[in-house]
Protein backbone atom coordinates (compact mmCIF):
# COMPACT_ATOMS: atom_id res chain seq x y z
CA UNK A 1 0.00 0.00 0.00
CA UNK A 2 1.53 3.34 -1.01
CA UNK A 3 2.80 5.45 1.90
CA UNK A 4 2.10 8.68 0.02
CA UNK A 5 -0.73 9.62 -2.29
CA UNK A 6 0.59 9.03 -5.78
CA UNK A 7 -1.19 11.02 -8.45
CA UNK A 8 -2.38 9.10 -11.48
CA UNK A 9 -1.43 5.52 -12.22
CA UNK A 10 1.21 3.47 -10.52
CA UNK A 11 3.85 4.68 -12.96
CA UNK A 12 7.43 5.79 -12.74
CA UNK A 13 6.89 9.53 -12.29
CA UNK A 14 3.43 10.36 -10.92
CA UNK A 15 4.58 9.94 -7.32
CA UNK A 16 7.05 12.79 -7.85
CA UNK A 17 4.39 15.34 -8.80
CA UNK A 18 4.24 17.07 -5.38
CA UNK A 19 7.91 18.09 -5.71
CA UNK A 20 8.53 19.05 -9.35
CA UNK A 21 11.94 20.68 -8.81
CA UNK A 22 13.28 17.65 -6.97
CA UNK A 23 11.70 15.42 -9.61
CA UNK A 24 13.57 17.37 -12.29
CA UNK A 25 16.86 16.78 -10.47
CA UNK A 26 16.21 13.08 -10.10
CA UNK A 27 15.18 12.97 -13.75
CA UNK A 28 18.41 14.70 -14.78
CA UNK A 29 20.50 12.21 -12.83
CA UNK A 30 18.55 9.33 -14.32
CA UNK A 31 19.00 10.78 -17.81
CA UNK A 32 22.74 11.12 -17.24
CA UNK A 33 23.03 7.53 -16.06
CA UNK A 34 21.01 6.02 -18.90
CA UNK A 35 22.25 8.28 -21.70
CA UNK A 36 25.84 9.11 -20.78
CA UNK A 37 27.34 6.20 -18.87
CA UNK A 38 30.34 4.88 -20.79
CA UNK A 39 30.12 1.45 -19.18
CA UNK A 40 29.05 -1.51 -21.32
CA UNK A 41 25.40 -2.47 -20.94
CA UNK A 42 26.20 -5.85 -19.36
CA UNK A 43 28.29 -4.17 -16.65
CA UNK A 44 25.56 -1.62 -15.93
CA UNK A 45 22.80 -4.20 -15.96
CA UNK A 46 24.42 -6.64 -13.56
CA UNK A 47 25.01 -3.80 -11.10
CA UNK A 48 21.52 -2.37 -11.54
CA UNK A 49 19.82 -5.71 -11.11
CA UNK A 50 21.95 -6.67 -8.11
CA UNK A 51 20.78 -3.48 -6.39
CA UNK A 52 17.19 -4.14 -7.53
CA UNK A 53 17.29 -7.44 -5.66
CA UNK A 54 18.46 -5.80 -2.44
CA UNK A 55 15.93 -2.99 -2.83
CA UNK A 56 13.11 -5.41 -3.74
CA UNK A 57 12.29 -2.82 -6.40
CA UNK A 58 9.83 -4.10 -9.00
CA UNK A 59 10.49 -1.12 -11.27
CA UNK A 60 14.12 -2.14 -11.63
CA UNK A 61 13.37 -5.86 -11.69
CA UNK A 62 10.97 -5.28 -14.60
CA UNK A 63 13.10 -2.80 -16.56
CA UNK A 64 14.67 -4.14 -19.75
CA UNK A 65 16.90 -2.34 -22.22
CA UNK A 66 15.63 -2.40 -25.80
CA UNK A 67 19.11 -3.25 -27.09
CA UNK A 68 19.71 -5.88 -24.41
CA UNK A 69 19.41 -8.96 -26.61
CA UNK A 70 21.82 -7.46 -29.15
CA UNK A 71 24.38 -6.78 -26.40
CA UNK A 72 24.05 -10.18 -24.72
CA UNK A 73 21.67 -9.11 -21.98
CA UNK A 74 18.93 -11.71 -22.28
CA UNK A 75 16.63 -13.38 -19.77
CA UNK A 76 19.33 -15.95 -18.96
CA UNK A 77 21.58 -13.05 -17.94
CA UNK A 78 18.87 -11.73 -15.58
CA UNK A 79 17.98 -15.17 -14.20
CA UNK A 80 21.41 -15.54 -12.59
CA UNK A 81 21.78 -12.15 -10.92
CA UNK A 82 21.55 -13.57 -7.39
CA UNK A 83 24.14 -16.26 -8.12
CA UNK A 84 26.57 -13.92 -9.87
CA UNK A 85 29.53 -15.44 -8.05
CA UNK A 86 29.03 -18.92 -9.54
CA UNK A 87 27.29 -18.55 -12.89
CA UNK A 88 29.88 -19.00 -15.67
CA UNK A 89 28.05 -16.64 -18.03
CA UNK A 90 29.47 -13.52 -16.36
CA UNK A 91 32.94 -12.12 -16.95
CA UNK A 92 35.27 -11.18 -14.09
CA UNK A 93 34.61 -7.50 -14.85
CA UNK A 94 30.84 -8.10 -14.55
CA UNK A 95 31.33 -10.00 -11.28
CA UNK A 96 33.30 -7.07 -9.85
CA UNK A 97 30.49 -4.70 -10.87
CA UNK A 98 27.96 -7.00 -9.15
CA UNK A 99 30.11 -7.17 -6.03
CA UNK A 100 30.53 -3.39 -5.98
CA UNK A 101 26.76 -2.90 -6.30
CA UNK A 102 25.89 -5.53 -3.70
CA UNK A 103 28.36 -4.25 -1.17
CA UNK A 104 27.47 -0.61 -1.79
CA UNK A 105 23.87 -1.57 -1.00
CA UNK A 106 24.60 -3.77 2.00
CA UNK A 107 27.91 -2.77 3.62
CA UNK A 108 29.50 0.31 2.11
CA UNK A 109 31.91 0.77 5.01
CA UNK A 110 33.47 -2.66 4.58
CA UNK A 111 33.64 -2.07 0.83
CA UNK A 112 35.55 1.16 1.37
CA UNK A 113 38.15 -0.59 3.53
CA UNK A 114 38.58 -3.80 1.46
CA UNK A 115 42.01 -3.48 -0.16
CA UNK A 116 41.67 -6.87 -1.87
CA UNK A 117 38.48 -5.74 -3.58
CA UNK A 118 40.06 -2.46 -4.72
CA UNK A 119 43.06 -4.30 -6.18
CA UNK A 120 40.74 -6.58 -8.15
CA UNK A 121 38.54 -3.64 -9.15
CA UNK A 122 41.44 -1.52 -10.37
CA UNK A 123 42.68 -4.45 -12.48
CA UNK A 124 39.41 -4.27 -14.48
CA UNK A 125 38.21 -0.65 -14.20
CA UNK A 126 39.99 2.67 -14.52
CA UNK A 127 39.15 5.54 -12.17
CA UNK A 128 36.61 7.12 -14.54
CA UNK A 129 34.80 3.79 -14.89
CA UNK A 130 34.74 3.30 -11.12
CA UNK A 131 33.22 6.76 -10.74
CA UNK A 132 30.72 5.97 -13.52
CA UNK A 133 29.72 2.72 -11.80
CA UNK A 134 29.41 4.46 -8.44
CA UNK A 135 27.16 7.21 -9.79
CA UNK A 136 24.96 4.64 -11.55
CA UNK A 137 24.70 2.60 -8.36
CA UNK A 138 23.92 5.71 -6.30
CA UNK A 139 20.92 6.45 -8.55
CA UNK A 140 19.61 2.90 -8.48
CA UNK A 141 20.17 2.39 -4.79
CA UNK A 142 18.68 5.69 -3.67
CA UNK A 143 15.72 6.01 -6.01
CA UNK A 144 14.89 2.31 -6.00
CA UNK A 145 14.98 2.12 -2.24
CA UNK A 146 12.84 5.25 -1.90
CA UNK A 147 10.23 3.87 -4.33
CA UNK A 148 10.15 0.61 -2.39
CA UNK A 149 9.93 2.26 1.03
CA UNK A 150 7.09 4.49 -0.19
CA UNK A 151 5.59 1.52 -2.12
CA UNK A 152 5.08 3.58 -5.28
CA UNK A 153 5.63 2.80 -8.97
CA UNK A 154 5.89 -0.92 -8.25
CA UNK A 155 3.60 -2.01 -11.09
CA UNK A 156 5.48 -0.02 -13.72
CA UNK A 157 7.07 -1.95 -16.60
CA UNK A 158 9.67 -0.09 -18.63
CA UNK A 159 11.74 -0.74 -21.73
CA UNK A 160 14.51 1.74 -22.44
Amino acid sequence: MPRIEALGDDDLTSWLTPRPQLAAGLGALSGAVYQHSALPLRVREIARMRIAEDNECEVCRNLRHGQGEVEGVDEEFYRHIVDWREWPGYTERERIAAEFAERMATDHRALREDEDFWSRCKAHFDDAEILDLGICCALWLGSGRLMRVLDVAQACKIVL
